[in-house]
C-alpha cells in the first residue's frame, strides 16, 4: 500500500508533538501551555454557543474576528487572516509561498515543524545554525543573501531557546531578504518588544500569533497572520473554505477583546519565569535570557536526559529534545507558583541521591 504514498512522504520523519498525558496528577511543563484559565469572557462566550449555531456552516472570512484583530493592532482587516493556530498558518505559508524548486528556510535550532513542512512540500530546505550561544551567527544581511530563500520561517522569541532577536536585526534581514519572511511571534506576549509595525511596512513580511500561550487557548486552535494586503490575499485563496469553526471563532474573539485579562496573566507568567530561571542558576544551571513562557536551561552535576527521566518518574513532565545542539538542555514551561515549588523540590531531591551515591528503591539513582 506504500506505493500510494508520495515518496517524499514515505521518507519523511513526521513532527513529534509534546506529550500528552491523560493522568490529571502529573505536573505538565513540556509543551508551554498557559497554567492559567483563559479569560472568563471566553468562559462566558462558551455558554452562549447553542446547537443553532452549531448546525450553521461559520463565517468563512472571519469577519468579526479580523476587524478585533484590526483593531488591536492599528491596521485594516484586509492586513489580517485567521487560522486554525499557528501550524496551519505556518503550513499555508508554504503552500502559498514557495514554488516546487524552491527553498525553505529557518534557524537551528528552532521549532521542528518547519522542516518538516519543507519535506511535505518536497522542496529543498536550509538551516541557518546559530552560534554556540544560540544567538545569530552572522550579521542580518549576510545571511538573509546566503539563504535566498523563497520563505524563512523565524521564530521570534525563538523556541526553544528562548532568546528574543533584537528588532533592528530583524528589520535588516527582511529588508534583505528576496522572499517572504515569516516571523512567528507565539510567545511575543511574554517579551519585550515585538515587530507588528515590520509586517505593516515592509511588502515580504508576515508576523503570526497564536491564542495558544499568553490567552490560555491551546486547545481552541486558533491564530493569526498581519501583513500586506497582497500576501494576506494569496493565503485566502489556499485556505480551507471554513477554515475556523464557528465556536473557535466565537471564542477567540471574546479572548481578544479582554486584553486586560491577557497582559495581567503575562505579567505574572514573566514574574514566575524571573524566580524560576534564578533558582536554577542558583543551583548551578546555565539558564539563557528568556523572553517566552520557558526557561532553556543547562542542568549542573547531571544530564539533560537524566534528570529528564527522573523529572519524569516523580510525575513531572519538561521537554528533552535529543539533538547535537539541543541535548545538553532541558526546556521546562512555566507553571504556577506551587508548580514551580514541586519542580524545583524534586530536582533537589535528584541531585542530592547524585550527590549521596543512594540509589531509590527502584534501583536508579533519579
Amino acid at each position: 500500500m506504500t506505493a500510494l504514498v508520495r515518496k517524499c512522504i514515505q521518507k519523511m520523519a513526521a513532527y513529534v508533538p509534546g506529550e500528552q498525558p491523560s493522568d490529571p496528577g502529573v505536573i505538565k511543563l513540556n509543551t508551554n501551555e498557559n497554567p492559567y484559565p483563559p479569560s472568563p469572557a471566553v468562559m462566558r462566550a462558551l455558554g452562549q454557543i447553542n446547537g443553532d449555531m452549531l448546525r450553521r456552516y461559520p463565517d468563512p472570512e472571519c469577519k468579526a474576528l479580523r476587524s478585533a484583530i484590526a483593531k488591536l493592532h492599528g491596521c485594516s482587516p484586509d492586513q489580517v487572516f485567521t487560522g486554525n493556530g499557528g501550524d496551519e498558518l505556518l503550513a499555508l505559508c508554504s503552500r502559498t509561498f514557495v514554488e516546487d524548486d524552491g527553498t525553505i528556510a529557518y534557524f537551528e535550532p528552532s521549532y521542528s515543524l518547519y522542516p518538516v513542512l519543507a519535506r511535505i512540500r518536497d522542496v529543498r530546505s536550509r538551516a541557518v545554525c546559530l552560534d554556540k550561544d544560540f544567538s545569530w551567527p552572522d550579521t542580518p544581511e549576510r545571511i538573509a543573501s546566503r539563504c535566498s530563500a523563497n520563505l524563512f520561517y523565524m521564530t521570534n522569541p525563538n523556541a526553544p531557546t528562548g532568546r528574543l532577536y533584537p528588532k533592528r536585526d530583524v528589520l535588516s534581514f527582511c529588508k534583505k531578504s528576496k522572499g517572504v519572511v515569516v516571523i512567528d511571534e507565539a510567545y511575543v506576549d511574554f517579551a519585550a518588544e515585538n515587530c507588528i509595525d515590520l509586517a505593516l511596512r515592509l511588502k515580504n513580511t508576515l508576523v503570526l500569533r497564536s491564542l495558544s500561550k499568553s490567552y490560555s487557548l491551546a486547545g481552541l486552535r486558533a491564530g493569526y497572520a498581519v501583513g500586506p494586503k497582497e500576501l494576506i490575499a494569496a493565503l485566502f485563496k489556499t485556505k480551507d473554505s471554513y477554515n475556523l469553526d464557528r465556536a473557535a471563532q466565537c471564542l477567540a474573539l471574546a479572548a481578544i477583546r479582554d486584553q486586560p485579562y491577557m497582559r495581567a496573566n503575562a505579567r505574572r507568567i514573566i514574574a514566575t519565569r524571573a524566580r524560576l530561571a534564578g533558582a536554577l542558576q542558583s543551583i548551578g544551571f546555565l539558564t539563557l535570557p528568556s523572553e517566552t513562557n520557558f526557561i532553556w536551561a543547562k542542568p549542573a552535576k547531571i544530564s539533560a536526559k537524566a534528570l529528564f527521566l527522573g523529572l519524569r518518574r516523580r510525575n513531572i513532565l519538561v521537554r528533552y529534545f535529543d539533538g547535537s545542539r539541543t541535548r545538553d538542555y532541558l526546556r521546562i514551561s512555566v507553571g504556577t507558583e506551587e508548580q514551580i515549588d514541586m519542580l524545583l523540590k524534586a530536582i533537589a531531591e535528584i541531585q542530592s541521591r547524585l550527590a549521596k551515591g543512594s540509589p531509590s528503591k527502584n534501583g536508579n539513582f533519579f
